[in-house]
């Protein structure tokens, strides 16, 4: 992929290439056919088998006789109740939070269209929400939203444009900027939603990481982010044993329960942090409350301007060893998000104070100020576990009792601003802040709160309050855990997952995502905020290795 200078030509060459596929997009999604044949033109480029093999969709599992059981779902498969689209969901559909999921997947073998179409009419298109339409009985106010039932075309959703080099309107463009600029250019395109509300593009072209690029672009309305990830990756099965789910890391065991028999000290103990956890749920409630009506971050190279959310989004993505990130977490005894929260703060300081200029010669001067505010909003998950087996028989038609829908809140995260003499700072900086976090209700809170306005004010009361929360910060953080395994999709190997969110009015969305033994690092940008998104991966790659090169080393 072609590095991007100071001086801007690569930009303007990307902004050419993305208007391009952008009208390609366009005319594809507009003028697509409601029933179209079988065949589409734009599939001669994948090579179909004479017969579509069946699927295996067995599920190895030993607790297959779980909460899931197959009875009336299967019977009254046309008789489907139609359920209410949940109030977070009607919050994503407003103006100013009509946000969508993206998902970026390379793989090592180029992409067969009837495979995969075939692989989606098993799973996917069987889930309620992937199968199911958003109608209303009251147009005025679009808040009796509710979910209807319908058949699935897979033709509808699945896009296989002929994207190569020689089609570009650059000829210079490599192709991996033809699949980063139609990914751009694909931000810009709304959904039809007198469809269900997902799609899944298939890019045959081979890019520096993989042989060819699917990309996944589902409306947030259907879902939260660790429900939609983790329900793709139960379409998926397990390279060396197709017939079994993903393998995901085990999670940190709960900490055990008080003693019934608590000693004084014991005693004394808990009341201190019942009193620290109320206090620090007492301020983030208040900054909280703050930051959605006018505590605002300061302006910097990273936050956006007022119309952020209605600008398309460039997504990039950069490869580092989870590796390194466990050595340095071992090291310091933390978490890995506690150091993906230093490498973050590391990576944007040394972006930030090279974008806000230099001394005459060539010295970093302190243009920003300790006093600077630059916060975060991270993305938490709100609902319990969710088990992939449980996802993939819910696809198979049984009733697994899960409930469906966006259970996700926000915790303010400050990042400080400092080049740090010594870099593993950061990472001790940061683990005090998400410590300090892990001491408050401020996530419950949240979205108790936003809870509350919907029932008292409407739908235009909660994402009043999501808009307020997320202009006034910076940038939104998550960290995804993925499989420790290589997984297949429908028998097509996947070496990387690369997901975004877009549509909220930040200019810098940034993800984690681990995959077997590497870790994703994932920023979508608006450009014209920060017009050097490949320049914020290299700061913040080299944040990690310099920190990974400060671990003291043992003695033998």
């Amino acid at each position: 992929m072609p590095s991007i200078g100071d001086d801007g030509a690569v930009q303007g060459t990307s902004q050419k290439s993305t208007s391009f596929v952008a009208k390609q997009i366009s005319l594809s999604l507009s003028t697509r056919d409601p029933n179209p044949p079988k065949q589409q033109p734009h599939e001669k480029v994948a090579m179909e088998p004479e017969s579509t093999p069946q699927l295996s969709l067995k599920i190895s599992r030993s607790n297959s006789s779980s909460c899931c059981q197959s009875g009336r779902a299967e019977e009254k498969e046309g008789d489907q109740v139609e359920e209410p689209v949940s109030p977070a969901g009607l919050v994503f559909r407003q103006e100013h939070t009509n946000c969508y999921i993206i998902a970026i997947l390379g793989f090592g073998k180029p992409l067969d269209v009837a495979i995969i179409k075939a692989g989606l009419e098993a799973t996917l298109a069987r889930h309620p929400r992937f199968s199911s339409v958003q109608v209303s009985d009251d147009d005025r106010e679009g808040t009796t939203l509710r979910w209807k039932p319908t058949k699935v075309d897979v033709d509808d959703h699945v896009v296989v444009p002929d994207l190569h080099p020689e089609s570009s309107s650059s000829d210079t463009a490599s192709p991996d900027q033809l699949v980063e600029d139609y990914v751009a250019s694909l931000t810009t395109v709304p959904m039809n939603f007198s469809r269900p509300l997902w799609e899944l593009h298939l890019l045959n072209i081979p890019t520096s990481e993989a042989a060819a690029v699917a990309v996944f672009r589902i409306h947030h309305s259907l879902g939260d982010g660790a429900s939609l990830i983790s329900l793709l990756l139960a379409c998926t099965r397990r390279t060396a044993d197709p017939a079994s789910l993903p393998t995901l890391p085990e999670s940190r065991p709960p900490p055990p329960p008080p003693p019934t028999s608590a000693s004084p000290l014991a005693l004394l103990l808990y009341i201190w942090t019942v009193l620290v956890v109320s206090w620090n749920t007492l301020v983030d409630f208040v900054v909280l409350v703050a930051t959605s009506i006018w505590l605002k971050d300061t302006p910097t190279a990273l936050k956006g301007g007022e119309g952020v959310e209605f600008r398309s989004k460039r997504v990039v993505h950069r490869t580092v060893s989870l590796d390194d990130v466990k050595d340095i977490k071992n090291s310091m005894h933390c978490t890995v998000n506690d150091v993906l929260v230093g490498v973050t703060s590391a990576g944007i300081s040394r972006y930030l104070h090279r974008r806000h200029g230099e001394t005459n010669d060539g010295k970093k001067q302190q243009l920003l100020k300790a006093s600077t505010r630059l916060r975060s909003a991270m993305i938490i998950n709100m609902r319990p576990k969710l088990e992939i087996h449980d996802l993939a028989e819910m696809m198979a038609g049984k009733n697994c009792g899960i409930k469906w829908g966006n259970l996700i809140s926000y915790v303010i995260l400050p990042f400080p601003i400092a080049m740090y003499e010594d870099p593993l700072d950061y990472v001790r900086k940061g683990k005090a802040a998400v410590d300090r976090k892990k001491n408050s209700l401020q996530a419950v809170l949240a979205y108790r709160c936003a809870t509350f306005l919907i029932k008292m004010f409407g739908v235009k009361g909660g994402a009043a309050m999501t808009y307020g929360l997320i202009s006034n910060t910076t940038f939104s953080y998550s960290n995804v855990v993925g499989p420790v395994d290589e997984i297949s999709f429908y028998g097509h190997p996947i070496l990387y997952l690369a997901p975004s969110v877009y549509g909220h009015p930040h200019a810098l969305t940034l993800h984690y995502q681990s995959y077997m033994n590497t870790m994703k690092i994932v920023v979508a940008v608006d450009e014209s905020t920060i017009p050097y998104p490949h320049q914020l991966l290299d700061d913040l790659a080299e944040s990690l290795k310099v920190i990974k090169e400060a671990i003291p080393t043992k003695k033998s």
